[in-house]
């Protein structure tokens, strides 16, 4: 393994990024085009300099250097204007909290995300797909966006809330939370916060959606806080988590930041990535073969359980091709808290560093055929060859996303349940193109389903 001093010495290339306008930098391709322009950069240089307006930012292109600002968060801490924004949303939560709050939040939450409660959630992840499987109907166009959104929001409501959950509620949820991810968006991505202020329908459907979330979920800790016992559901473990250095709980407002943070992360990513595998699935009709033939092994026709996430290995391999081809969180933000190097540069305080798995993922020193759709490159034979550092889709070090065995185990079930039932296609003439909003989403994606 290479140490830091290993990174310094070397004879990095550092440069700055092409195209820079007077006044807005590189604001408008971040805008226009941020993901050909960003996965453009590696050929620049392993560090590159570009500006948003007018302050100068860096994208390291090289997994050491990634590495280095990943595993030191408490250097690379989480932040930048993003982030701002995003914690008047999300509150002070895992996603938003600084170095130190974040450390004592992870210590505190890494229980409810043991393997024996994720065993629990299984259930309702089983209960959920099977029960997904069932309501489409032959030749009926779906957005399958839209579908696995109602999936992952349901499965993710009934993982914090426990079973017994009022329907009313987990409709709530499905009703208002794609609302405030798209406002979330909105703000985060306007450089003058003055967009928020004004008075547009968007805004004030947003406003709504919001309160309406913050008020189902204050509810719902109150009727918590009244009951005893452990109902086996996230909130549950949030509730009983204790600090083991002093002793201390999560107050309300902490649990109720956690829950907002789970919420948002947990339904959006794992349903634009499902949503993109169907799309590389009806692509490659072989891939799609291989998913069938262990599906029908594996289950026999019946619907898929935790117990068989080992076995369907190949199902788990689409997944992680997905993630590597179209990682939700295709960026993420770090700020120095401190002068350092990286590279061989010197960054002063208060300088963001940009993280793009999706860049990384790309680049064909990394990754063989790196535009090619192969699952089998996760084959465990070859899968040892992937560079320490370069597959990057739940982050990496302290900040690592917490949910990663959670939605990996979603997933999974989820693909099983469906593929073992139906096959999808293209709605003729469908014509998909990333998106790079607060996750990698593929827009409208209508396909028919297929009895098989």
């Amino acid at each position: 393994m290479k140490t830091h001093s290993d990174t310094a010495r070397r004879d990095w290339r550092v440069a700055r990024a092409p195209h820079q306008l007077p006044l807005v930098g590189h604001a408008l391709l971040m805008a226009r085009r941020p993901l050909d322009f960003l996965a453009s950069l590696p050929a620049v240089g392993d560090l590159v300099q570009l500006r948003i307006g007018t302050k100068p930012a860096y994208l390291p292109c090289h997994p050491e250097l990634v590495q280095q600002v990943l595993l030191n968060a408490r250097v690379y801490d989480t932040g930048g204007p993003v982030k701002e924004k995003a914690r008047s949303i999300l509150g002070n939560g895992l996603i938003t909290s600084d170095w130190a709050d974040h450390r004592r939040q992870r210590r505190m939450m890494q229980p409810a995300f043991h393997p024996a409660r994720i065993a629990a959630y299984a259930a309702v992840m089983e209960e959920e797909c099977a029960g997904h499987a069932g309501i489409w109907r032959s030749g009926q166009p779906v957005d399958v966006g839209d579908a696995m959104q109602a999936l992952t929001a349901r499965v993710t409501a009934r993982a914090l809330f426990s079973t017994d959950m009022a329907p009313h509620s987990v409709a709530e949820i499905q009703r208002n939370l794609p609302v405030v991810v798209r406002g979330a968006y909105r703000q985060a991505v306007d450089p003058t916060g003055l967009l928020a202020r004004l008075p547009l329908a968007a805004n004030r459907a947003f406003d709504t959606a919001l309160g309406r979330l913050h008020a189902l979920i204050d509810g719902i800790i109150r009727d918590y806080r009244r009951s005893d016992g452990d109902r086996g559901d996230l909130l549950s473990a949030l509730l009983a988590a204790r600090d083991d250095e002093d002793g201390g709980a999560l107050s309300d407002q902490e649990v109720h930041d956690q829950v907002m943070t789970l919420l948002l992360a947990g339904v959006e990513t794992t349903a634009s990535a499902l949503t993109w595998a169907w799309y590389l699935l009806a692509r490659h009709p072989e891939a799609e073969a291989r998913l069938h033939a262990e599906v029908d092994e594996v289950l026999g026709g019946r619907p898929p359980a935790y117990a068989d996430v080992p076995r369907l290995a190949y199902t788990q391999r689409i997944f992680t091709e997905t993630l590597r081809l179209y990682p939700p969180a295709w960026m993420f933000t770090r700020m120095t808290t401190e002068s350092t190097d990286l590279g061989g540069h010197r960054l002063p305080a208060g300088t963001d560093v940009l993280v793009s798995p999706y860049v990384i993922h790309r680049m064909p020193e990394l990754f063989a055929r790196p535009l090619a759709f192969d699952p089998d490159r996760w084959l465990p034979e070859r899968a040892k060859d992937v560079a320490r550092g370069s597959y990057l889709p739940f982050g990496a070090g302290s900040r690592k996303c917490i949910g990663d065995v959670f939605g990996m185990t979603e997933a999974t079930l989820a693909l099983a349940a469906l593929a073992s039932r139906w096959r999808l296609r293209p709605v003729p003439g469908t014509r998909v193109k990333p998106r790079a909003e607060m996750s990698l989403t593929a827009g409208p994606l209508p396909m028919l389903p297929e009895p098989r």
